[in-house]
C-alpha cells in the first residue's frame, strides 16, 4: 500500500471480505473502527514493546507496585501495553529472538479469543477508557464465536499504520474517511459526522481573523472548545494552524465533548497517540446538553459542526430545567426535531465576558457551520 488512499481502501475492503453475511452493514463500523485504532496503537508501541515487557517483568519480580510512570517511560509514550501478545504477523520459531517475550496473536489460533482479551486488558488505564467505550470485549467474543476473529486480526496485521509511514495528521484523516464512508453507505448525511478539512481550515481562519497580533504575544495561552467534537478534526486543525502559522510557542489548550462512544474513543486515542495527554483529558463523553462535561468553564474560541436536525428528546429534562431561568437555554427551546438553537445557546453560555479577554481580542469567538452531502 503506497499511500493513504490505498490504506483506507484496504481497511474498507476488510469489512466486506470478512464481516459480510455475519454482520449487518450498520454494524461494520463497530468492528472496523476499533480494530483500526487497535492496529494503530500496536504499531505505535511496537518499537518499545520488548523493552516494556522486560521492564514490567523486572519490576513485578521485585514486588513493586504503581508502575505506571516507569512503564510510560519505557514505552516512550503516555500509554503502554503489558500483554505479551501483539498484532505482528505469524512467526517462525527459527526467527524468534532468544529472549523475545512478545508473541503474535496469530500464533495461537485455538485460543485467539482469550488471548485477544488478554491483549486488551494489558493496556494502560488511560487507554482502557477508550477501549471500554468501543465495547470491544463483546465484539471480540462475537467475532470469535463466528470464527472471524483470526481472519480479522490476520488482515489488520497486514496494514502498516506505523507513525513513520502514516503521520498523526494522515491518521486523523484516515479515521474521518472511514467514518464518512460508513455513514454514506448507511444513507446518513455525511456532514453530520464529517466536516471536510478545507471547510474546517476556512472556519479556523475566519474565527482567528483579527486576533493574529494578540496570538503572537509571548506566553500567550488560548482555549478552544468543540461541544460536538466527533473524532477531533476541528480541534486538531485549529491548534495546528495557530502553532504552524501564527505562534509556534503558543499554549493552545483543547476542550471537547462527544456523545457517540465510538467517535469519542477515536478522538481521545488520537490525542493520546500524539502525546497530547492534557488535551486528551479534556475530551468528555456524553451529551453536552444533558451532561455538560465542562460546566462552569469559558473558552476563547469555539467551533463546531453540530448534528442539526437531531431530535433532542433525550435531553429534554435537563434542557427544560435550564430554560427561562437565566441559565444556558434562556432564549427558549426549538422544535424537538432540530436542536440548532440549543447548540447556539450552549456555545454562547461558554463565551468569556469581554473583561476576561486578553490582548486585542474583544470577545470570545464562535465558528459554527453545517455541512450537507
Amino acid at each position: 500500500m503506497e499511500n493513504f488512499q490505498e490504506t483506507s481502501n484496504f481497511i474498507w475492503q476488510i469489512a466486506d471480505e470478512i464481516l459480510r453475511d455475519d454482520f449487518k452493514r450498520g454494524k461494520y463500523p463497530d468492528v472496523i473502527l476499533p480494530f483500526t485504532v487497535l492496529r494503530r496503537l500496536d504499531c505505535v508501541l511496537a518499537p518499545t514493546k520488548e523493552l516494556v515487557l522486560q521492564r514490567y517483568e523486572t519490576l513485578t519480580a521485585k514486588g513493586l507496585q504503581n508502575l505506571d510512570g516507569q512503564l510510560r517511560k519505557a514505552a516512550g509514550k503516555s500509554f503502554y501495553n503489558i500483554s505479551k501478545y501483539d498484532f505482528s504477523k505469524q512467526s517462525k520459531e527459527v526467527e524468534q529472538a532468544p529472549n523475545k517475550i512478545s508473541q503474535p496473536l496469530l500464533d495461537d489460533a485455538k485460543n485467539i479469543g482469550k488471548n485477544t482479551i488478554n491483549y486488551l486488558n494489558g493496556f494502560s488505564p488511560n487507554m482502557l477508557e477508550v477501549i471500554d467505550k468501543f465495547s470491544l470485549r463483546t465484539t471480540i467474543n462475537t467475532l470469535d464465536s463466528k470464527g472471524l476473529l483470526f481472519l480479522l486480526i490476520k488482515k489488520f496485521s497486514e496494514v502498516d499504520l506505523s507513525p513513520d509511514r502514516i503521520d498523526n495528521h494522515m491518521m486523523g484523516t484516515l479515521f474521518e474517511d472511514l467514518i464518512r464512508r460508513f455513514n454514506e453507505q448507511m444513507n446518513e448525511n455525511p456532514g453530520e459526522h464529517f466536516t471536510p478539512r478545507e471547510v474546517i481550515r476556512l472556519m479556523v481562519r475566519m474565527m482567528l481573523r483579527g486576533d493574529e497580533v494578540a496570538l503572537k504575544q509571548q506566553g500567550v495561552v488560548r482555549t478552544i472548545y468543540d461541544c460536538a467534537c466527533g473524532s477531533g478534526g476541528m480541534l486538531s486543525i485549529a491548534k495546528e494552524h495557530i502553532i504552524k502559522n501564527i505562534n509556534s510557542s503558543a499554549d493552545i489548550r483543547l476542550f471537547g465533548q462527544e456523545v457517540n462512544d465510538e467517535t469519542f474513543a477515536v478522538c481521545k486515542s488520537d490525542l493520546l497517540i500524539k502525546g497530547d495527554d492534557r488535551d486528551a483529558d479534556n475530551i468528555m463523553p456524553n451529551s453536552s446538553f444533558s451532561d455538560d462535561g465542562h460546566a462552569g468553564k469559558r473558552f476563547d474560541y469555539m467551533l463546531v459542526n453540530p448534528p442539526y436536525g437531531k431530535d433532542w428528546n433525550k435531553d429534554e429534562k435537563t434542557v427544560k430545567a435550564e430554560t427561562g431561568k437565566g441559565q444556558r437555554f434562556e432564549a427558549g427551546t426549538p422544535r424537538k426535531k432540530d436542536g440548532q438553537l440549543l447548540f447556539l445557546q450552549h456555545l454562547i453560555s461558554k463565551m468569556k465576558p469581554v473583561t476576561a479577554c486578553l490582548g486585542n481580542m474583544g470577545h470570545s469567538r464562535i465558528s459554527q457551520t453545517t455541512v450537507t452531502g
